[in-house]
């Protein structure tokens, strides 16, 4: 809920009461201290200004642009608007992209005559500024030259197909925005004209109550979208490669261009051009063609031989500019739909060329050549860092590396399990091979040297790499200078997870064992250190909370770690030092055991039925628990300390002398947690390490106030901090320190017997944050988290509150013990939906690692109406290969075809052995019964009815989870006759990526900043602010980025809030393409994206939009979690609000009556929610002349008012107003009834007036709905 000041005062702060509360800390000083406390706070307020100046003039330098001149080859020079940060090369794509240039490839750029450099920023480039000329000079073709011209007309011819979008290739993604905001297509009309014409734009399936759930309007039909044919065929020639004399006349390539007319045409592309040759099927003259004609661009010489083409093309780009660059601009991670309709597959000799299969090792812009991605990413990685503008520099070159790290990555796992890859190891059985690609590393999810067998065989193989994904980001996050991370990606495909690594120099070429500087090989058997790891590691003890710690290594010696026992380092070929096998990088989770028992386990977790044995011991509480958790246990520290000290002074301690020696007064923990949080941020803390600043309060030895025992000289006051450090597990008994060892609890690890004292109290430290997580952290997911939507959603809120998802079980027994159950049924639902489908993901990828590639489609869509299906399920036996040939012998073959089919693992599966697996599944994993009133759920269907699933919202969470790809269709889930799903339904499998997510940290503390003067009501400094991140954020990630997306919705929020609707309008359109590109059409942000622009249309006078995209976002709420979800509240208000307005009294009333049913069951009867949905229905039925009803509504509603806001409140007096304007013009009405009743003549009652509400008052009522509430401060 947003409250806006109009005046907005230093002293003021927006939280839930307007009001910021100011302390003067120098009352709680000593004069030394508030001296040291002066200095710092001045050096701090100096560097502050000093970044702040620094961000505004590389922001400025990004923002300020230039208008260049373009002069290219037979065209008219036009202008262009440049900016002084962008490369020469940004300016070389632009201008490939741009209509007037965007035939040509192969150029240079030129000013005054001399070339300009492709790495160098056009600020630096003597002599460019306002209204220079830039020239663009065609340059010779190379092969690879011709290869890039090549693959960039494809793009241009099929600029407006969304097949790359369904296939996941080349950046593409969906985006439906422009279809529902587009202006109507016969301009303006009357109210009444509109009103019919928005009629037609809700269809059934989105009104209340109806069942059907079609899947079609997920990906409606686009008139825009339909490809225009150019060309028949564009391929490339089988003359392929030249001869030699050729290439000595320059020849590079031939190609094959079949015209719409007809016209087949071999074509030459040489180092100057395009020509015609005269080439036919199984003729080779390369001579050209008569007449001659030489282009340097394809399209144009196409352009001179065919007149379709020529024209065709002409259309295809009017149609091209018109789009939204955040239409059309490529994402920089692929992001793949779980839907698609099938499609005709069309020649295309550059998807042919690009397929791994075919150029196995190579890369797709080099041939022949890979990329060295271990030097990249660690040279992105040291480049320097002291300015903002090396920050943003280093930081978009690590990003735009990653980016194409993780692509090479996803396009190698596919090529390795596909079979295309061949094994280094190749006499070695297939389940332990390993594979390089494309200079990368590529291991299968197995444990294939039974190094996993003690943590728990290929069940701990499969999670240790997500593990290690964690860790790597933890310490990249941390970006400790001189220690190195491996490039790492995560893969599952085809039921295989694949991990993908950039190699070491040098670690291939020798043996681990002697390679290793740093950790164990064996899990603790054999150790080592080093003294520069030590060194380097000992730097992220306080971030990541790991404790220092000593282990026995294979000689009895004790040895140091600052880190988890099997994290191994190294020293590569190059000299720098890595760590790899980062899986035990945070502190083990003692809930879930590798074995049975465990000593210390609290009471709390006995309750629960804790701890339980898990299938591996990799299990890791997540890091945003343990932030939680040292929240925690310092409030209990200072709660402690303040306690304490308040009690000796009740005995007699002077003010002056506690002054002395403590430094600061406690019991003023507000006063005192402001402090810290500033002294940690000036000591150059970064996020991650705000807390463990916070745990070193008062260093007396370097003057910044630190609270410790060792600078006290009074023992009680000493006590009294040893008492707390002690009660908390601070691991240092004169200051607040929470750190963890990873080791304590790993069977093989022995203890230095002067360390053994410290193993009880680390174990128990464990303990607490596994239970404090039972206890905190699950109620808090339960009672104050956000409103999930789908599992996505949930999954995200469960790992804000540092819950992982094996905890679903936990989660599900405080759901049905919740008192307000009811109101959470939400919730429950959408977790026994993930509890089953993720039991289901585990099983189907057992399940296809069996299945043979010929009979992928026949297996998934086996499985997928063995879970989804109510008819009795078999798979197909006819084999496409031997299905119509005719013969005896033919058809013995045939049926000895599909008996063996028949006896295959997969197709001997059916419904009930599904259901079976995965109710074990549920129990062994997530320790769930699904159960229904103690009574055992015996099939899905049963499943489905109990707790009114929805099998649309399953099969999208399977698909998207597992990466299947179904057909485009409406499927009918109910039929008993006939199984739901064929094997032309399963259009595709796509592959699941995980990866690191690299972003701009300056740009994050501008968010920050931002946020915070957003609360204080000072709306322009934040615009700004958010403003200069969104630019930051865009020159390291580019626009199609969730960070830029953040920004957008930000800007346009307050741009609203302020009454700029078109900036506003302007901002959201963009964050909705941005969400729709990167994070999927159908993602929960999209819906909550469409919901506010929907706000915002409204605002600017576009009522048709707001009621099109109110029904897109409640069809995609319909389709992600059904009819029963607290989020159609808002949805269904704000519908029937728009209606109202536009006069459809009948569908409004639908809209807002389910509004009222859902605010009673997810608010409450004595919410004012629903004290607003009865004024709401109210007006309605006064507008229709329902004013016996609208009374009912009305007194209702002021009944609520009254007894919750009080007499006095606004609402009840605005609601006891219109009580009596509602009994007046019942009563005129009655009177007028009564006269034309009683056929009295001459009858002079007046009519009773029937009004509809103003555009500013609904749009008052949509403001309140969505949460919007302006509230003066005075």
């Amino acid at each position: 809920m947003l409250k806006v000041c109009e005046k907005p005062r230093h002293d003021v702060c927006l939280g839930s009461l307007g009001i910021r509360l100011t302390f003067d800390l120098s009352l709680f000083m000593s004069k030394a201290e508030s001296s040291a406390w002066d200095a710092l706070e001045c050096s701090g307020a100096d560097q502050r200004e000093q970044d702040q100046a620094s961000i505004q003039e590389v922001v400025s330098l990004h923002e300020a642009g230039f208008m260049v001149r373009i002069q290219a080859p037979a065209t008219e020079t036009f202008e262009l608007q440049v900016s002084g940060q962008m490369l020469v090369t940004e300016l070389h794509q632009v201008l490939m992209d741009h209509e007037m240039t965007c035939l040509r490839t192969c150029f240079s750029l030129q000013l005054g005559g001399a070339v300009l450099d492709a790495l160098t920023e056009l600020r630096l480039v003597p002599g460019l500024g306002e209204g220079a000329l830039v020239k663009v000079v065609e340059d010779p073709y190379t092969v690879r030259d011709a290869r890039l011209h090549l693959k960039h007309v494809r793009s241009l011819l099929r600029s407006l197909d969304v097949a790359d979008a369904h296939n996941g290739a080349n950046g593409s993604s969906l985006s439906y925005l422009s279809l529902y905001t587009r202006d109507p297509v016969n301009g303006s009309k009357s109210r009444a004209a509109e009103r019919e014409t928005i009629d037609c734009l809700l269809p059934d399936y989105i009104t209340p109550g109806c069942k059907d759930r079609p899947l079609t309007p997920l990906q409606p039909i686009r008139e825009d979208w339909k490809p225009l044919q150019c060309l028949r065929v564009l391929t490339v020639n089988s003359w392929n490669p030249p001869p030699g004399n050729r290439k000595m006349h320059g020849d590079l390539m031939y190609l094959n261009v079949v015209t719409v007319e007809g016209r087949d045409l071999n074509i030459t592309a040489s180092t100057r051009g395009f020509y015609l040759n005269q080439s036919t099927a199984f003729t080779f003259n390369p001579k050209p063609a008569l007449p001659k004609t030489l282009s340097h661009s394809l399209v144009e010489l196409l352009s001179q031989v065919s007149p379709v083409f020529r024209r065709t093309f002409s259309t295809l780009q009017r149609k091209r500019v018109l789009q939204h660059p955040y239409e059309r601009i490529a994402t920089p991670y692929q992001v793949y739909t779980w839907v698609a309709p099938h499609a005709d597959h069309a020649l295309d000799c550059v998807r042919a060329e690009e397929t791994p299969a075919s150029r196995v090792g190579q890369d797709e812009h080099t041939v022949g050549q890979s990329r060295d991605w271990n030097e990249e990413l660690q040279g992105c990685r040291e480049l320097p860092r002291s300015s903002l503008q090396e920050r943003l520099h280093r930081e978009r070159n690590i990003f735009k590396t990653n980016s194409d790290f993780v692509n090479a990555a996803t396009q190698g796992a596919i090529a390795v399990v596909d079979g295309n890859v061949m094994a280094i190891n190749p006499g070695e059985e297939p389940r332990k091979q390993m594979f390089i690609w494309n200079n990368l590393f590529f291991s299968l999810g197995l444990d294939t040297a039974d190094y996993y067998r003690p943590l728990g065989g290929d069940a701990a193989a499969h999670a240790a790499p997500v593990c290690d994904l964690r860790g790597v980001q933890a310490y990249a996050s941390i970006d400790i200078p001189g220690l190195h991370t491996l490039g790492t990606a995560l893969v599952d495909y085809h039921g295989h997870r694949v991990t993908a690594q950039a190699i070491v120099p040098g670690l291939l070429e020798q043996h681990q064992d002697r390679g290793l500087l740093y950790g164990s090989n064996d899990h603790g058997h054999t150790v080592v250190s080093d003294t520069k790891f030590l060194d380097l590691l000992g730097k992220t003890c306080r971030p990541l909370r790991v404790q220092r710690h000593m282990v026995l290594d294979h000689h009895h010696t004790a040895v140091e770690l600052c880190s988890c026992v099997q994290t191994k380092g190294i020293l590569g070929n190059d000299g720098r030092a890595y760590i790899l096998d980062l899986h035990g990088t945070f502190p083990p989770d003692l809930n879930f055991l590798l074995s049975d028992g465990g000593e210390g386990v609290p009471e709390e977790c006995k309750r629960l039925g804790f701890p339980w044995k898990h299938r591996h011991s990799l299990a890791s509480l997540r890091p945003e628990l343990i932030e939680a958790f040292v929240q925690h246990r310092y409030a209990l520290f200072q709660n402690m300390v303040s306690s304490g000290l308040e009690k000796l002074s009740a005995d007699g301690a002077s003010l002056e002398n506690r002054s002395d020696s403590t430094g600061v007064r406690l019991s003023a923990d507000v006063q005192s947690e402001a402090l810290i949080k500033t002294l940690a941020k000036q000591n150059g803390g970064t996020a991650m390490e705000d807390m463990g600043e916070r745990g070193q309060l008062y260093s007396s030895s370097s003057g910044n106030n630190e609270l410790n025992a060792d600078g006290c000289s009074d023992p009680q006051r000493r006590q009294v901090i040893l008492e707390a450090c002690r009660a908390v597990g601070s691991v240092s008994d004169t200051s607040f320190e929470i750190c963890f060892n990873p080791d304590v609890c790993s069977p093989a690890v022995r203890i230095p017997s002067e360390s053994v004292y410290e193993v009880p109290k680390q174990k128990q430290l464990l303990w607490d944050a596994a239970a404090f997580l039972l206890s905190n952290q699950i109620p808090a997911v339960v009672y104050h988290t956000a409103v999930p939507l789908d599992g996505g959603s949930l999954r995200l809120a469960l790992h804000q509150r540092g819950v992982n998802m094996r905890y679903l079980g936990p989660l599900l027994r405080a759901l049905e013990t919740a008192p307000e159950g009811e109101r959470l049924s939400h919730v429950q639902r959408i977790s026994i939906s993930e509890v089953i489908i993720r039991s289901a993901k585990h099983i189907f990828r057992i399940y296809l690692q069996n299945v043979e590639a010929a009979a992928l489609s026949a297996a998934v869509s086996h499985f997928l109406n063995c879970l989804l299906s109510s008819a009795s399920s078999a798979p197909d036996s006819a084999d496409e290969l031997l299905s119509r040939r005719r013969g005896s012998r033919r058809r013995r073959s045939q049926g000895s075809r599909a008996a063996a089919l028949a006896e295959t693992a997969w197709a001997r599966m059916t419904p009930g052995d599904l259901w079976r697996k995965i109710q074990n599944e549920a129990e062994d994993y997530y320790h769930y019964t699904l159960h229904w009133c103690c009574v055992r759920v015996d099939s899905v269907d049963e499943a489905v009815e109990r707790w009114s699933l929805q099998k649309i919202s399953l099969l999208r969470e399977i698909a998207m989870k597992t990466g299947i790809q179904v057909q485009l269709r409406d499927y009918v889930f109910e039929s008993r006759h006939r199984p739901v799903f064929s094997e032309e339904d399963v259009v595709n499998m796509s592959p699941v990526v995980k990866h690191l997510r690299p972003s701009a940290t300056d740009a994050t503390g501008l968010i920050q900043q931002a946020q915070v003067a957003v609360q204080q009501g000072l709306l322009g400094e934040g615009y700004e602010l958010i403003q200069q991140a969104m630019t930051l954020f865009s020159s390291v990630c580019g626009i199609q980025h969730e960070d830029v997306s953040t920004c957008l919705r930000l800007l346009a929020r307050i741009s609203y809030i302020t009454g700029e609707y078109a900036d506003a309008l302007s901002h959201q359109e963009k964050a909705v393409m941005c969400t729709e590109r990167v994070q999927g059409i159908d993602h929960p942000q999209t819906i909550q994206d469409y919901m506010l622009l929907a706000l915002y249309c409204f605002a600017a006078g576009q009522p048709a939009a707001v009621l099109r995209l109110l029904g897109r976002a409640r069809y995609l709420t319909l389709l992600l979690s059904g009819e029963d979800h607290p989020q159609l509240v808002q949805l269904d208000v704000s519908i029937g609000l728009v209606l109202h307005g536009l006069m459809n009294y009948d569908q409004s009333l639908k809209f807002l009556q389910n509004g009222l049913k859902m605010t009673l069951k997810y608010n409450g009867a004595s919410s004012l929610k629903c004290a607003h949905s009865h004024h709401l229905l109210a007006t309605l039925l006064e507008s229709r002349g329902d004013y016996r009803l609208a009374l009912q509504h009305e007194k209702e509603a002021y009944s609520l008012y009254r007894s919750q806001a009080g007499e006095d409140h606004d609402s009840t007096k605005e609601s006891s107003e219109y009580l009596q304007t509602l009994t007046r013009q019942a009563v005129i009405l009655q009177r007028a009834l009564n006269h034309i009743y009683s056929n009295t003549p001459n009858a002079c009652t007046p009519p009773p007036k029937f009004s509809t509400p103003s555009l500013p008052m609904i749009l008052q009522q949509l403001n309140i709905t969505c949460g919007i509430l302006f509230i003066p401060l005075r």
